[in-house]
């Protein structure tokens, strides 16, 4: 699942995960449950991303060749946040076996709209303010983003995997077209099998 802040990657992976008993792989909260537990990992994340940049890929491929070596899931496996380079695509792609690269498209006036409303109800609500939910920061990581991530698009779109959604629509309405892209609708709309004593 590919896209900038505030794009919804998060949500709609864990929509896919709910609804299709996938497990939901979120870089995001795998670092940010290692800088909540103090480990000793997360004073490197944490200044790598509170200055805005993204973590080096030898640490991203560490944690997330550690997590998928669990085997956790039954029917697959949605990633969120990764890969973010090329090499971060080659490992993924000389490991797993990858069905299709899902690419959440939003313009960047609606990221900046989306991350700093986020920000404003984080504060409001007590919640914990997250490193990009202010300009500067913002600014840095989307810079970041369209250099490192963006130009993977064509790798995917080369391998005949890239699946292209507009991300400037309300959550379901992105959510229906997700899984009509992927062919899941009809899936969600077979009843479940019956079982006979």
């Amino acid at each position: 699942m590919m896209g900038p802040q505030g794009s919804g990657k998060g949500t709609q992976s864990s929509l896919l995960c709910r609804d299709f008993d996938f497990v939901h792989i979120s870089i995001g909260d795998i670092f940010r449950w290692n800088v909540r537990n103090h480990t000793k990992l997360a004073a490197r994340i944490k200044k790598i991303t509170d200055a805005g940049l993204l973590v080096p890929d030898e640490i991203v491929e560490g944690v997330v060749r550690g997590r998928l070596e669990e085997h956790d899931w039954n029917y697959g496996f949605v990633v969120d946040g990764f890969p973010r380079t090329r090499p971060q695509a080659e490992y993924l792609f000389e490991t797993w076996n990858l069905d299709r690269v899902i690419y959440i498209d939003i313009h960047d006036d609606v990221v900046y709209e989306r991350v700093m409303s986020r920000a404003l109800v984080g504060e409001g609500s007590g919640f914990t303010k997250r490193a990009d939910d202010n300009p500067e920061v913002l600014r840095t990581r989307l810079r970041e983003y369209y250099e490192k991530t963006k130009p993977l698009l064509e790798l995917y779109a080369r391998k005949g995997m890239l699946v292209t959604i507009d991300g400037n629509r309300p959550i379901e309405e992105v959510y229906y077209d997700v899984q009509d892209k992927l062919g899941l609708l009809e899936r969600k709309q077979t009843p479940e099998p019956q079982i006979v004593w």
